[in-house]
Order: C-alpha cells, then sequence, then structure tokens
C-alpha cells in the first residue's frame, strides 16, 4: 500500500548558539487522503522529535525536511543545492551554501538523533521508499515552480525574498498580498493526486479564513507553517509519482545509494538533469 503519514517540517537552521531562544519550526502530518492530522510550530531538535514520535505512524512515514541534511563538502557549495541554481534559476529560484564551515547545522543534528531512534535517511536515488521510518531532504522553492498544479509557470512567488523591483516600503504589503495569492493556490490541492486539505485542520484551515498579517514576527510565524505544509505535500508526490513528477539533486555515482547528500525536488520536464 505505501506509505501511510507525510510529514514537513521547515526546521530552524540554527539550533543552540548564542540565540536565546531558538526559532520556530514549522510542522506539518499529512494521510494519504491529504487529511492533515496536524500541524503547528515546535522549537529546537527536542521538542520537533516530541511532536514527530507523536505523530508518525511505526513502520509506514516519510519526513520531509526543509533543511541540510548530509554535509559533508568541507567548503563551497552542496553539488545539490549548484543543482538547484542549474535547474531552477529560470524560475529565480536558488539555494544557500551550506558546507562544514556553516553554523547553521540544525539539519545535520535531527538526522543524527532521529538514526539513533530508528529511522533511515534515504537520498531517492532508488524511488520512494515503501515503508519504514524514513527522512529525505526537500526544499519548498522547488516544489512552488516544479509542481504545475501551483500555477508558477514563470517565476517564484514574492512571498519571501525582496524583489530589487519592489521598493523596500512596500515590501511588507506586497508579501503579504502574494502570500494570500500562494494560500489560494495550495488551497486548489485538494482537487490534485495527491490532494491537500488545507481545510481539514484549524490550524491549517486559519491560513485560508485570516489575511496574512504584515508585522514580521507574525508573517514568519505563517510562512513556516506554509512551507511545512508544501513539505509535507511534497513527500505524498514523491511516493505517488516518484521519478516521473520529481528529480534526485546533486547525487555522486561515487557515493553509496542511500547517503548522498541530496535534495528530492518536484520537476518540469524542462527543469530536469537530462534536459
Amino acid at each position: 500500500m505505501g506509505i501511510e503519514r507525510f510529514i514537513g517540517v521547515d526546521l530552524a537552521w540554527a539550533e543552540g548558539g548564542t540565540r536565546a531562544r531558538t526559532n520556530e519550526t514549522g510542522v506539518a502530518a499529512v494521510d494519504r487522503l491529504g487529511t492533515v492530522i496536524d500541524c503547528g510550530w515546535t522549537r529546537g531538535i527536542e521538542e520537533t522529535l516530541t511532536w514527530l514520535a507523536e505523530v508518525a505512524v511505526d513502520g509506514s512515514t516519510l519526513v520531509f525536511v526543509d533543511a541540510p541534511l548530509i554535509v559533508d563538502n568541507p567548503r563551497g557549495q552542496r553539488p545539490c543545492e549548484r543543482e538547484v541554481g542549474r535547474r531552477y534559476g529560470r524560475w529565480k529560484v536558488s539555494a544557500n551554501s551550506t558546507n562544514q564551515g556553516s553554523p547553521r547545522r540544525a539539519g545535520t543534528l535531527l538526522r543524527g538523533r532521529l538514526q539513533e531512534l530508528g529511522w533511515i535517511y534515504d537520498d531517492g536515488r532508488d524511488g520512494p521508499p515503501t515503508g519504514g521510518l524514513v527522512m529525505s531532504e526537500c526544499y519548498p522553492y522547488t516544489t512552488l515552480v516544479g509542481a504545475p498544479e501551483l500555477g508558477y509557470d514563470q517565476e517564484r512567488p514574492t512571498y519571501k525574498r525582496r524583489p530589487r523591483r519592489v521598493p523596500t516600503t512596500e515590501w511588507r504589503s506586497v508579501r503579504a498580498a502574494e502570500c494570500d495569492k500562494l494560500i489560494a493556490r495550495m488551497a486548489g490541492l485538494a482537487t490534485v493526486d495527491p490532494p491537500l486539505l488545507l481545510s481539514s485542520h484549524p490550524v491549517s484551515r486559519r491560513l485560508l479564513d485570516e489575511p496574512t498579517p504584515q508585522r514580521a514576527a507574525e508573517y514568519k510565524h505563517r510562512e513556516d507553517l506554509i512551507d511545512a505544509l508544501l513539505c509535507a505535500w511534497t513527500a505524498a508526490l514523491w511516493d505517488r509519482h516518484g521519478l516521473a513528477r520529481c528529480q534526485v539533486l546533486g547525487p555522486d555515482g561515487l557515493v553509496p545509494h542511500g547517503s548522498a547528500p541530496t535534495i528530492i525536488a518536484p520537476a518540469r520536464p524542462e527543469q530536469r538533469r537530462d534536459h
């Protein structure tokens, strides 16, 4: 039957350090019918692990994490991050650089803790898993432009990074309006394969019922939840359609299958590695 539970984690990359309080992590759990089982926010690795233990289906859960899970390059950018720019740059999508000197390494900490608890990291090169407790890395921006269902055919939405054409004084109102448009498009996922039913949980339903706030902290709160829901839907898309709808960015043929630092990304034909 395949995986029963799809989880998205928009992980706060910084863990500990000089911060008085760790940033919020957006989390969302969805079943095969697209029903949002639970969603919201956690703080820190331990709280995220506790939440995962509560919502995971034993032996049948796939977690997609928006954060670097394997970082084995001493410097520069991971190959999967370079591939994002090469394949999705036309849509103004690129990825931050991560290496072993990067201070923001919460993803590798989360992976290590999950592996201690019996989870398996999967780089995606053998296709979607058929069972188990499995984690993989994704990047919501590639979902936005790589999944035609969301309608971003020409360019990523401006709900995060301010384009040069938008004056600073107008940015908060512009991004709030763009975020509302994105939410409306996500609501349309209720009728696609696989579905995502934002209205099925009171927390995600508020995205539909309430306008996006302009205040920075409240806006970021909403954005983290949106990204977690996108990660969960991407996991379901990977499970349902595999390499027919997604591509695996960054694998090195010399690295054993299952252990390469990769990003699993929805892809239009013109975005594929072999295009």
